[in-house]
Formats: C-alpha cells, structure tokens, sequence
C-alpha cells in the first residue's frame, strides 16, 4: 500500500470514529437536558433509588467516553490535517495557513475545538465527579451536597448550548470555507437560540403517554 493510500485510510478511520463517538457524546448529551432533566422532577425519591443508579450510570459511560474519544480523535485529526504535510513533516499545512496568514477553514476548526475542549473539560472535570457522588447518595440513601446537582446542572447546560455553535464550527471548514466576525457571531447566536428552545420545550412534549388509563379504562 503506498503512503498516500495509507495516509488516506487512516484520515477516513479517524473521521469515521470522531463522527460516531460525537454522536454518541452530543446525543446523550441532549437526552440528558431535554428528556432526562424534566423526566427526574416527574418521580418521586424511591423510583430515583431504583431507576437513576442503573439507567443514569449506563448513559453516563457512553456520554463521558464518547466525549473523551471525540475529544483524542478529533486532536489526532487536527494535527494530521492541519499540522502535517505529507511527504515534508509536522507543520503548518495549507489548510491551516497560506502566505495570506491563517485560512478561513482553519479559524472555524479553531473555534470549534475550542468550544468542544470546554465541553469535554465540564463532563471529565465538572458533571461526571459530580454525578459519582450523586448517584451513590441516591443508590445508598444518603443526604448529598445540593450544590452538587445544581454544579453538574450548569454545566451541562453550558455544553448543551455551546453544542450548536461548536458543531457549527467543526461543519464549517468543509462546508463553509469563509469567516468574519459577523458570520461568526451569527453562527454562535443561532445554535445558541436553537438549544434555548429545545431547551424550553423540552417539558412539554410527550405527555400525552405519560399517564396511561388503567384496564379498566382501556376496555
């Protein structure tokens, strides 16, 4: 195989990997803040004792590790596609920047990596040492620190609103070659204002099923 094949096929294989462990990392992410956080004030302390340990650990390993493999992935991306120049070395390639300074493209990746090296920072450092303490609090039946549900709170809905404006950022490069600061402001307003409202609906929708008739009712 030659080189340039090889460097081709593990460019694929790392976006391929970025790609499903963002999904997985932003769609946890979103169940989290728009179905689980309005569910959870819903039940009552003995159904959170049984469900929230179980069902709220599962998500939490696929929501941490999808952000920590998104996180590495994308890192190794960054630097094979904008820091290495095939056949020449590490370096500033010519998508990152040209004789004209930086490149449009490159300004996008920037601003989303920075958005998402801020999310990935809240859910390692923030939500999940948080959420440890949560959940065996619930599971054993002991009194937990209520700054700790209002800390893991805030900041996953930092990321949920820094989501828009981050994937925005990652789309761009490729789709969406140029950047001033008015497109910029405009991209972060617009992803910002699409969580709110998903934000704000998200306590209204599916209650059509969450009381179900008895069988008496049903017949």
């Amino acid at each position: 195989m030659a080189l340039t094949d090889l460097y081709s096929n593990l460019q694929l294989l790392l976006r391929w990997i970025h790609v499903l462990a963002g999904i997985i990392w932003i769609g946890h992410l979103y169940f989290f803040n728009f179905v689980n956080v309005p569910f959870q004030g819903t039940i009552g302390a003995d159904v959170k004792k049984v469900v929230n340990p179980a069902l709220i650990g599962r998500a939490l390993w696929w929501f941490r590790m999808g952000a920590m493999t998104t996180f590495v992935v994308g890192l190794l991306l960054f630097v094979q596609l904008y820091m290495y120049v095939p056949g020449v070395g590490f370096g500033p390639s010519d998508l990152f920047s040209t004789a004209d300074g930086m490149t449009g493209r490159a300004w996008w990746i920037l601003l989303g990596m920075l958005l998402g090296t801020i999310m990935w920072f809240n859910v390692w450092f923030v939500i999940w040492p948080a959420q440890q303490k949560i959940l065996a609090g619930v599971r054993d039946g002991t009194a937990v620190d209520p700054a700790l549900p209002r800390r893991a709170l805030k900041a996953s809905r930092i990321n949920a609103y820094l989501s828009g404006p981050m994937l925005f950022g990652m789309l761009a490069p490729n789709h969406y070659g140029g950047i001033n600061l008015v497109t910029a402001v405009i991209a972060i307003g617009l992803g910002m204002l699409a969580v709110w409202r998903m934000i704000n609906l998200a306590p209204q929708v599916g209650k059509e099923f969450a009381h179900a008739p008895g069988p008496a009712a049903r017949t």
